[in-house]
C-alpha cells in the first residue's frame, strides 16, 4: 500500500525535542512519508528564557509556489506553530489549493496556556488563527487557546460539563468537524480530562488522565504525532486520542528524573517501545 503523504507546518528548533524536532521521527517511524515547511528556525526550546528566532514567511510563500508548479500533493498537512497572520494566510491558501476531497487537516492552534497568551499573541492572532481553526477537520487546542478561539470562559479555570460541551460546539459552529481539547478540569469532579467531539460518530467524548506535576515542552507535539498516525491508520478519533494519551504519559513517567526538561523528551531511544 502506498505510504500516504504528511506535510507538517511548524517550527524547526536548533536544539531540543519539539515541534518539527519531535513529530518527525514519530511519524516516520510510523511509516509515513514525511514533508515539512517551517514556519520559523528557533536556536533552542523558549523555556531557556534566551532564544533567537528566524522568521521564514517569504521561505514559505516561495517554497510553496515552487510546490504548486511542481503539483505536489499531501494526504494531511498538519499545523503548529505560527508567527504571524501573514503565515495564517500563506497556509489557508495552500490548504485551499489541495486538489485532495480526502485531505485530512489537523489544526494545534498555538497561543497559550495556564489562561493567558504567549508574549508576543495579540488579539490579532487570535482572529487569524480562528480562521485557519475553520479549516480544520481536526482542531486540536489545550483549553487556553479552545476559550480564546471561542471567545468564551476565558476567565475561568475549570468548567462544568455542560460548559465544556458548549466550548466544543462553538468552536465546531466556527468551522472546526471535530474538536479534541487536550486539557481541561472538569468542575464537579475536579478531575483532568482530553475531551472532543469526533465529527464521524456524531458524538462527544472524554477521557480521563492523571496530572502529573512535571513540565516537558514538545509534549503536546508528541500528542499530536501520534494522534494523526493513528487516525490515517482509519482508527477512531477517540482511540486515537486515548492511545496519544497514553504514549505521553509513559514517556514523561520514562524521563521524569531527566535533569534537563528544558529539553524537551528525546523520543528517538523509546520508539521501539511505545509504538
Amino acid at each position: 500500500m502506498k505510504s500516504k503523504n504528511i506535510l507538517l507546518i511548524n517550527d524547526l528548533p536548533g536544539y531540543g525535542k519539539v515541534a518539527l524536532s519531535a513529530m518527525l521521527p514519530i511519524l516516520s517511524k510510523m511509516g509515513y512519508s514525511l514533508y515539512n515547511l517551517p514556519t520559523a528556525l528557533v536556536s533552542n526550546t523558549l523555556d531557556y528564557g534566551k532564544f533567537e528566532i528566524l522568521d521564514t514567511t517569504s521561505y514559505m510563500e516561495n517554497t510553496i509556489t515552487v510546490w504548486n508548479e511542481l503539483g505536489f500533493q499531501f494526504d494531511c498537512i498538519s499545523t503548529g506553530f505560527i508567527l504571524s497572520s501573514k503565515q495564517v494566510d500563506i497556509i489557508t491558501n495552500y490548504i485551499k489549493s489541495q486538489n485532495n476531497p480526502n485531505l485530512l487537516v489537523v489544526v494545534d492552534p498555538i497561543m497559550g496556556d495556564d489562561g493567558k497568551l504567549y508574549n508576543g499573541i495579540t488579539n490579532e492572532t487570535v482572529v487569524h488563527m480562528k480562521e485557519l481553526s475553520s479549516y480544520a477537520d481536526i482542531l486540536i487546542p489545550n483549553y487556553t487557546e479552545a476559550a480564546f478561539i471561542a471567545g468564551l470562559f476565558t476567565d475561568k479555570s475549570s468548567l462544568t460539563k455542560s460548559e465544556i460541551n458548549a466550548l466544543i460546539d462553538k468552536l465546531v459552529s466556527q468551522g472546526s468537524k471535530s474538536v479534541v481539547i487536550t486539557s481541561i478540569i472538569e468542575k464537579d469532579s475536579n478531575n483532568h480530562f482530553v475531551c472532543g467531539y469526533d465529527d464521524k460518530s456524531k458524538s462527544y467524548f472524554y477521557l480521563s488522565y492523571d496530572y502529573i506535576p512535571v513540565r516537558f515542552p514538545g509534549t503536546g507535539d508528541i500528542f499530536s504525532a501520534v494522534m494523526i498516525g493513528e487516525l490515517l491508520k482509519e482508527t477512531s478519533l477517540e482511540l486515537s486520542v486515548k492511545k496519544a494519551m497514553d504514549i505521553v504519559a509513559r514517556l514523561i513517567e520514562k524521563n521524569i528524573d531527566s535533569q534537563d526538561k528544558f529539553k524537551g523528551i528525546f523520543i528517538e531511544k523509546d520508539l521501539d517501545s511505545i509504538l
